[in-house]
């Protein structure tokens, strides 16, 4: 398998008065295509500000990102922005979705901004067909207050799916769920890269899903487990 995802000695680094706030030191892993890899490791550890640097969100302070094929911070950042708006998914620990928007709007919402006619005329049957997937066929007129916290987060992932994308990024998952709800979504995000092949990258420091995915690892150690 190809790698989609290489990080070679990214570092993050911050001003602190006199001083420098070090994040990140000489972070250095790969994702292949068709895993599904865990990040682990407790709160603060920097494992959102990881998840940030190698999906082009923010920048490293050292370091190189090859994520599909391109050193992704030498982009501009209307390459960057277009390569996220097509080939990426980003599946967050809050949700994001828009609460005046229907389960079925906000999944549509991806196909809608990339404004490409012939995508907005099937959006809303593949929008539904996503919902049907993630077990809310049900729910597509509802409005995210009317959502429980785990069907909030299952409209999140198939939103993220919306452009199918090639590699899907997902920021503490589980962290805002009750232990039933969070173990349905992590089963969910486990069928995409065992099942479906789909490449998964998963920041948490929920075991549950670490016990599911390929590969685990450990931000602490810098090392596989």
């Amino acid at each position: 398998m190809s790698d989609v995802l290489e990080v070679r000695g990214v570092g993050k680094a911050y001003p602190d008065g006199r001083k420098r706030l070090e994040i990140l030191k000489d972070i250095t892993f790969s994702v292949r295509k068709g895993e599904g890899v865990a990040i682990l490791g407790p709160s603060g550890s920097g494992k959102t500000t990881l998840l940030n640097i190698v999906s082009g969100l923010d920048r490293p302070t050292s370091g190189k990102v090859h994520l599909l094929g391109s050193d992704i911070h030498r982009l501009p950042e209307s390459c960057r922005a277009e390569l996220r708006a097509k080939k990426i998914g980003f599946v967050f620990q809050f949700y994001h979705l828009l609460s005046e928007f229907s389960a079925l709007e906000n999944v549509m919402f991806p196909a809608l901004i990339h404004g490409d006619r012939q995508v907005r005329r099937a959006a809303r049957q593949k929008a539904s067909s996503l919902l049907e997937r993630v077990g809310l066929g049900h729910r597509l007129t509802h409005f995210p207050t009317e959502l429980s916290g785990g069907e909030q987060q299952r409209t999140a992932i198939a939103r993220a799916l919306m452009n199918d994308p090639d590699i899907l990024f997902c920021d503490e998952p589980t962290g805002n769920l009750d232990p039933v709800s969070g173990t349905g979504v992590a089963e969910l995000l486990r069928d995409f890269f065992v099942k479906e092949a789909k490449t998964v990258l998963i920041v948490t420091h929920d075991e549950r899903i670490a016990r599911m995915a390929h590969r685990v690892w450990d931000i602490v150690t810098g090392k596989w487990k």
